[in-house]
């Protein structure tokens, strides 16, 4: 642990100690009316609560900015859409076909023949790139458009059986 990490531990913990030490000795005390204590609580609570929205949503905003299955960016491409029927066996993908042409939108139709499964694409470094579920009964739509061509990993994202770590598939996106 890095000592600034350490001392700020420290002083926080140090702070926690003192709340709860002002909270025992102060609970003895009998106090009849409430009514000044409530509304100083409240307002403590209200300033609390803005202030976390400000700390906490500009960060929740900028970290959802940027997600890896953005459907509006799978419109970008030009060209038709390609659809490609998924569906997901213990312990195998079955896809309609395994060639798509990259800069083209895919439309991904991923279901199951038999219980829950994540449909999670991964690039060569086994980066996330898009993800859905994949439910009996149930047709989820994907789209994502291969900038890059390569060849894609298709892995089972929700364990689903014992041999749940061999179910894969690869997709391979063709330079146009």
């Amino acid at each position: 642990m890095q000592p600034i990490a350490w001392q700020l531990s420290l002083v926080l913990m140090t702070l926690v100690a003192f709340g709860f030490a002002f909270v025992a000795i102060n609970s003895g005390r009998r106090q009849d009316d409430y009514t000044p204590l409530q509304k100083r609580a409240y307002r403590l609570r209200t300033r609390l609560f803005w202030g976390l929205v400000l700390v906490f949503g500009p960060a929740m905003i900028y970290t959802l900015m940027d997600l890896p299955y953005d459907a509006a960016r799978a419109r970008t491409g030009t060209g038709a859409v390609q659809v490609i029927d998924a569906t997901g066996y213990q312990w195998r993908w079955e896809l309609s076909q395994d060639h798509v042409a990259a800069g083209q939108p895919v439309e991904f139709r991923v279901t199951s023949a038999d219980v829950n499964h994540g449909f999670g694409i991964y690039d060569a470094n086994l980066h996330l790139v898009a993800q859905t579920q994949g439910m009996p009964g149930y047709t989820n739509t994907l789209r994502h458009t291969f900038e890059e061509p390569g060849t894609y990993r298709i892995l089972c994202m929700e364990y689903c059986g014992v041999a749940h770590h061999n179910m894969m598939t690869e997709i391979r996106v063709d330079a146009r």
